[in-house]
């Protein structure tokens, strides 16, 4: 197969359109059941069969599972930021909104930006993408002190919203890692073995140490569980790798910006989630402020 990436064609461009559907929508689809099970708990059995998916899919592709003679050092940092991103983002629902957790989970690639300009010498920031970073912090100011301003903004939303953040930095951070480790080297089926071993276990753990195992089975439960684990943590992360074995990643990136928007049309429409003027500007500025920093380079 040619390892020359190729621009973005018609196919390339549905299916990326598709991804971010797909993942603006996971946080609405978490919190419609949260009742019925934790978040926390969804996000640890779908991590649970996303990795069993994989393993079947790494024993038909005959990808080895002898992890330890890889970088297993860089494997185990990448799956416990991974893990402790997830851990963040199910402790974030039970106290903010899906659209608020969309919006800041995906400044995500701001931290990637950042942690690669001081690591790797091709990856420096434009004086554009720098603006584009001063941007999405101003977003992020201006939607967290809008909230502190408006008594009808809990303190419990406002922690959730800084989990959000958080997830971000460690998903932004994850992603570094495995930029500049061993983990670019090696299939990706293995370097998604490990985050979704660490996701299941950290976040199994953390359920049952802050009692957060009941559950009520119904219909839509399961079908939000199969939808997560089967769609979410395997079959979007297989095209997402797939694509970027054919395409350029910096054209990729660029879509990154949509994911938010999605996110919080899903949160609107699905479950009357509120937007105060102050989190509608400061998402407005996140989001431009990712897409500049997302955008190819001029040569």
């Amino acid at each position: 197969m040619s390892h020359i990436r190729q621009p973005l064609d018609a196919r390339a461009v549905s299916l990326m359109l598709l991804l971010c559907i797909l993942w603006g929508g996971q946080q609405s689809v978490i919190k419609l059941v949260a009742d019925d099970m934790a978040a926390t708990l969804q996000i640890s059995l779908r991590s649970g069969i996303g990795l069993i998916l994989i393993a079947g899919f790494m024993a038909w592709r005959g990808i080895s599972f002898a992890m330890h003679k890889g970088p297993w050092r860089a494997g185990i940092i990448a799956g416990l930021l991974f893990g402790f991103e997830f851990l963040f983002i199910g402790e974030g629902l039970r106290y903010t909104t899906a659209s608020h957790m969309a919006v800041f989970l995906y400044t995500a690639p701001i931290f990637t930006a950042l942690g690669l300009h001081f690591l790797i010498p091709e990856e420096r920031l434009s004086k554009k993408q720098w603006l584009g970073i001063s941007l999405c912090f101003v977003g992020i100011a201006v939607a967290f002190l809008g909230g502190f301003a408006q008594p009808t903004i809990s303190n419990k939303i406002l922690w959730g919203d800084f989990l959000g953040l958080m997830a971000g930095f460690l998903w932004g951070s994850t992603t570094v890692v495995i930029r500049v480790t061993g983990l670019n080297r090696i299939p990706a089926a293995q370097t998604t073995l490990y985050q979704l071993v660490a996701a299941f276990v950290i976040l199994l753990l953390a359920a049952m140490l802050s009692d957060q195992m009941t559950v009520n089975w119904t219909p839509e439960l399961i079908t939000a569980l199969a939808a997560q684990g089967i769609v979410i943590a395997f079959f979007t992360l297989l095209v997402w790798f797939w694509l970027l074995s054919r395409y350029l990643a910096s054209r990729l990136a660029s879509f990154t910006f949509l994911t938010p928007l999605f996110g919080v049309a899903f949160g609107v429409l699905l479950l009357d989630d509120p937007l105060d003027i102050a989190f509608v500007l400061g998402a407005a500025l996140v989001i431009i402020g990712v897409s500049v920093v997302n955008h190819p380079k001029s040569r």
